[in-house]
């Protein structure tokens, strides 16, 4: 029985931690199904993306701290949007006023969600990572797995050998976790994959809602290919290693990274 509420609360605080990548999908679901007046569907969007960062903010659900590697979250994947839709990996087909190079600018706030999801996790399930390897080893790999997102266009795609680094980087590393009061832990590796998946699912929901398309999906929408589920987990690994940084900096009261102690 306590099993059961401790997962119940862990699914309640997880919940919680998804309100700004709900409030994405819901507003995805209502202007399809309800176009609004006066702007295009992409314009409202990011109307609604922009109010509903000011009352994270506002209402302290993040802190300006937070909102920083946010913002920097949300400039990563809309320079990795404009490349990927100027190499014709997905499109934005439909019309809008706010656009760069085809791209709407609603578009960083699902990469921001994200870091969104991660700072709020972090901070509610009061997370600390075991035996985190040194920066000198970790940064080199983040740079290398976001750059071979622009990279495999011209080159060898590298993402298995970068999933292999990844294992071997990370193999060691645990994630701890509290829920009432009683902590858990999982290999840091296993929550990447689970993270990944997840978000694989989002994809699903937010292409047959019309965020963006595939090539394959142009005529009818179709299950996003198992393949992309590599892709989130690498971009997860960037996003984990943002927020990581920007916990061990402030040194929150309420998280805490793993220091020489668990090395």
């Amino acid at each position: 029985m306590r099993a059961l509420k401790q997962l119940i609360r862990f699914g309640w605080e997880q919940a919680l931690s998804c309100i700004f990548p709900v409030v994405i999908f819901s507003s995805l679901a209502i202007t399809q199904m309800l176009p609004l007046p006066f702007l295009p569907r992409y314009d409202w969007l990011l109307i609604i993306c922009l109010l509903m960062q000011w009352w994270m903010v506002h209402s302290g659900l993040e802190t300006k701290d937070e909102l920083k590697v946010i913002t920097m979250f949300h400039l990563i994947g809309l320079a990795l949007e404009i490349f990927k839709v100027h190499m014709g990996s997905w499109s934005y087909p439909k019309e809008g006023y706010v656009k760069i190079f085809g791209v709407p600018l609603y578009s960083g706030f699902m990469y921001a969600s994200v870091a969104s999801y991660l700072c709020q996790a972090w901070r509610r399930l009061k997370v600390e990572l075991i035996k985190w390897p040194p920066f000198l080893v970790v940064v080199p790999l983040a740079a290398a797995i976001y750059l071979n997102f622009f990279t495999q266009h011209y080159w060898v795609d590298v993402r298995w050998w970068l999933s292999g680094l990844v294992l071997i980087v990370f193999w060691r590393s645990w994630v701890m976790f509290q829920v009432n009061g009683t902590r858990y832990r999982m290999p840091l590796t296993l929550s990447f994959i689970l993270i990944g998946f997840f978000i694989w699912i989002a994809e699903n929901i937010a292409t047959f809602f019309g965020a963006w398309q595939y090539p394959d999906q142009t005529d009818a929408w179709s299950l996003v290919h198992l393949g992309k589920i590599s892709s989130w987990l690498l971009l997860v690994i960037v996003s984990f290693l943002i927020v990581a940084t920007l916990k061990q900096v402030k040194g929150k009261s309420s998280t805490s990274i793993g220091t020489n102690q668990y090395f």
